[in-house]
């Protein structure tokens, strides 16, 4: 496919997931109140554990209004993301058979709980994050958290971990497509787990290296995963080749 039609995808694609994206915050504008509540849970579990108050602190009327527009855009990443997995598809393999193009269903298909399952992951590990880092406050103190800093910091975590978690479907659709032999995976794997180790270093907010290894661990089993699916498919193009 020439430049040119690769950019009008491009478009094409970014276009249809913004819509789908003002459609997901229509409802996340709705669901607010509940999601803030989620949103708490943390601070409140922190709270029970050391006794001290944690209270959410907004610097004025606009800094709420901004923040309910933030956390309407972030339900909506997750209430669409079928929709935006399945453009990101079919930007990727728009010049594929219409026999290879029913793997749309199987991406979609695994790449949706896999995101969902590392923002979960996510989600178990922030508390404890929070529980940790709040220990350090001296007794009966009160922690006043910055609302905005606070689930900002909860959402891209979120997001970035259930966008690590789609990296097995990623490498899997790479190497269908031939741009990624299993080999060249196999080859890779010290540095896959690298990358594992480091993004889990970074994403995790407390000094304990327990929860880095949690995180880190989940992430480097789905690249053998992914491997393990691609090694498999190249030997079976290769017994095809052979026959033929």
């Amino acid at each position: 496919m020439p430049l040119i039609d690769h950019l009008k995808e491009l478009r094409k694609r970014i276009v249809l997931v913004a819509l789908g994206l003002v459609v997901g915050a229509i409802a996340g504008w709705l669901l607010y109140d509940p999601l803030l509540q989620a949103l708490q849970r943390p601070l409140d579990v922190a709270e029970e554990l050391t006794g001290n108050q944690m209270t959410l602190n907004f610097a004025g009327p606009m800094a709420a209004l901004d923040l309910k527009i933030k956390s309407a855009l972030f339900l909506a990443v997750f209430l669409t993301c079928p929709w935006w997995l399945y453009q990101l598809w079919a930007f990727i393999t728009p010049g594929l058979t219409k026999k290879e193009k029913r793997y749309a269903y199987v991406f979609v298909g695994a790449a949706v709980p896999l995101f969902l399952g590392g923002a979960l992951m996510a989600w178990f590990v922030f508390p404890h994050a929070i529980q940790i880092l709040s220990g350090f406050l001296p007794e009966e103190a009160t922690g006043f958290t910055d609302a905005q800093g606070y689930l900002s910091l909860m959402m891209r975590l979120l997001i970035a971990f259930g966008l690590s978690f789609l990296s097995p479907v990623v490498l899997t659709v790479l190497n269908f497509t031939g741009v990624l032999p299993a080999a060249a995976m196999a080859k890779g794997w010290r540095w896959a787990v690298l990358v594992a180790f480091t993004f889990a270093a970074v994403m995790t907010p407390t000094p304990d290296p327990w929860t880095m290894i949690l995180v880190a661990l989940p992430i480097c089993l789905l690249y053998f995963v992914a491997l393990g699916i691609a090694w498999l498919h190249d030997r079976r193009q290769e017994k095809k080749l052979a026959e033929l």
